[in-house]
């Protein structure tokens, strides 16, 4: 399969928006037109990051009961664990409900399950040796909405549970003391789209607003502000690829604000193997340097040392952790091509002409099937499964994703009835499958496919928010375009086409030439462009010839020197139409 990319370019923004927005220059007008934003008001909030709506946690269903009994347990000297999940959504979740509990006075503990020996979410074996430590409360972060049987197992055994979680539920909640989730049914908290860590900060929130009310502030037992955890919150909502809108932009900010003042001493260790200057952390060093390497952890072994790197006080101990992180996140990225490759082949082979892709081997690690099914829907733009079949077991585990136009998790519930477990979001999702029911899934997942896809044009569409003249490209919109930090999942980098450009040269870079690099020309200015895994593209450019690009502008910093950068997103032949399916033919 070769899919070629459709380029869709938004209009120019409406006579009434440009007035309303004629304060702002008008580059930044049109990229808050093309993000929904056509108002003085709402154009000042989001530039500022300030709130439109109330976000007060008390208005979260199932607050106030989760706060009485997180209060009881402080008076009654209860143990309190709190279970999380293995990726940095989970884990950074994990980190700030204990730490947070810990500062007010509750015994509490992390639990994180082994990926590979007790899978996703909640298990009834962990729960009873909770139990059994004396725990009388459990608080999930990250996950729970869907765990009915474990709830009731809890119950059951006399443990007290509070979910809390950002999944979509299922048709039926589980029983628990209280249950916190932005998307349950009737809930009125106006930003549903909260990640795992902000939902556990929502609580945290709620607790120590409850002991402010309480207690007058000069007679707190304990010195601690939540603010500080905000470091947490920004590593979790954007690994996690929450939307950075409404709230979460609030939070991601500020967040920021928080890891670049250098206070977390395991992300100071961690952003000294991973060269990075914290000083000057973005999103996009959250998304591609940090958390890869904190979710390397749980990929290959035990996330606890995640957990244990971004709650530890000691530079010893987390320069020691950093480091070990660092060799997964190799080894990781070495496992994740080989499966890859193996997985496309596996694919292709079974169903070479087919709307969804299914690979499931022995010897697949479940730790980078979810990475593998990305790069197979980023090649291939189908919607991707990835697992390992365990023959001792008896199960089948794998992680999906998919495409803009096929919700995958949707797909699963339809297939409810053969699956052990399953859940996620309309781009994401992972299930547990017993191996006899593995033939029959793959068919009616293929099936629910084709009936959905068939019609469809399959191309993936990327998209600019407006075309430019390359020579007015300058610094000044850099100054620009750092007003719609934090950008990500939700509120995208500014791209951009310039078209009939000349290529001054050419040639690939990286390992296997994977990469494009071309310096262009634009009037009397030079550029340089890098296009990430563009390298193909290479033999049909060479200097003289015209192009039309699509980029994002950017400041590359290289032994100590900046220089004005196009990331290119994609390149054709100047004039060739942006809907093409036929390209360098």
């Amino acid at each position: 399969m070769i899919n070629q990319k459709r380029w869709f370019i938004y209009p120019i923004l409406s006579p009434e928006a440009d007035k309303t927005l004629g304060k702002y220059d008008p580059i930044l007008r049109q990229l808050l037109y093309n993000r929904g934003i056509s108002t003085d008001v709402s154009a000042h909030a989001f530039l500022e990051a300030d709130a439109l709506f109330d976000y007060s946690p008390s208005q979260l269903l199932g607050m106030p009961e989760a706060v009485d009994r997180i209060l009881l347990a402080l008076d009654n000297h209860e143990m309190v664990a709190v279970y999380g999940d293995y990726d940095v959504d989970g884990v950074t979740a994990t980190a700030l409900l204990v730490q947070t509990l810990t500062a007010i006075g509750v015994q509490a503990e992390g639990y994180i399950p082994n990926r590979f020996e007790e899978g996703y979410g909640l298990n009834n074996e962990a729960l009873l040796n909770l139990q059994n430590k004396q725990v009388k409360l459990v608080i999930t972060v990250d996950s729970g909405i869907r765990s009915l049987d474990e709830a009731a197992f809890a119950r059951q055994i006399g443990l007290d549970m509070i979910i809390t979680d950002h999944h979509q539920p299922a048709e039926y909640l589980p029983q628990a003391v209280a249950l916190i989730n932005p998307k349950q049914p009737g809930d009125p908290y106006p930003d549903k789209d909260l990640a795992g860590v902000g939902v556990a900060y929502k609580l945290a929130q709620a607790l120590l607003e409850r002991l402010a009310a309480v207690n007058p502030p000069s007679s707190k037992p304990f010195h601690f502000k939540l603010e500080s955890m905000l470091d947490l919150v920004a590593l979790g909502t954007v690994a996690d690829l929450a939307p950075l809108v409404g709230e979460n932009r609030i939070l991601v900010r500020n967040g920021l604000r928080c890891i670049r003042s250098k206070s977390r001493q395991g992300l100071l260790a961690l952003a000294g193997v991973a060269e990075l200057d914290l000083a000057k952390t973005t999103a996009v060093n959250i998304g591609f340097v940090l958390g890869p390497r904190l979710n390397a952890a749980g990929r290959l072994e035990s996330a606890l040392a995640a957990f244990d790197l971004l709650t530890t006080p000691d530079p010893q101990l987390a320069g020691k952790l950093a480091q070990a992180l660092e060799i997964h996140n190799r080894n990781r990225q070495a496992i994740t091509r080989t499966t890859q490759a193996q997985a496309e082949e596996i694919a292709l082979k079974d169903d070479p002409d087919g709307f969804i892709l299914f690979a499931v081997h022995p010897d697949f690690n479940t730790g980078v099937v979810g990475l593998a099914a990305s790069r197979l829907v980023e090649t291939h733009y189908r919607p991707a499964i990835v697992g390992q079949r365990n023959e001792e077991t008896g199960y089948t585990r794998c992680s999906c994703r998919s495409i803009p136009e096929f919700h995958i998790t949707e797909a699963l519930d339809q297939c409810a009835s053969l699956l052990v477990r399953h859940g996620g979001h309309a781009a994401a999702a992972g299930f547990t499958v017993k191996n006899e029911n593995l033939p029959e899934l793959q068919d009616r997942l293929r099936q629910i496919a084709r009936e959905k896809l068939s019609t469809i044009d399959l191309r993936p569409t990327i998209s600019a928010d407006m075309t430019i003249n390359l020579a007015d490209m300058t610094g000044q919109i850099i100054n620009t375009l750092e007003k719609l930090q934090p950008t990500g999942y939700g509120n995208p980098e500014p791209v951009f086409v310039s078209r009939n450009v000349p290529v001054k040269s050419s040639r690939t870079v990286g390992a296997d030439a994977k990469h494009l690099k071309l310096t262009l020309t634009a009037g009397k200015l030079t550029f340089d462009a890098i296009g990430f895994r563009l390298g193909h593209l290479h033999p049909v450019l060479p200097a003289g010839t015209l192009v039309d690009l699509m980029y994002t502008f950017e400041t590359n910093e290289y032994m100590g020197r900046s220089s004005l950068q196009l990331n290119l997103k994609d390149v054709k032949l100047a004039g060739e139409p942006d809907n093409n399916t036929e390209r360098f033919a």
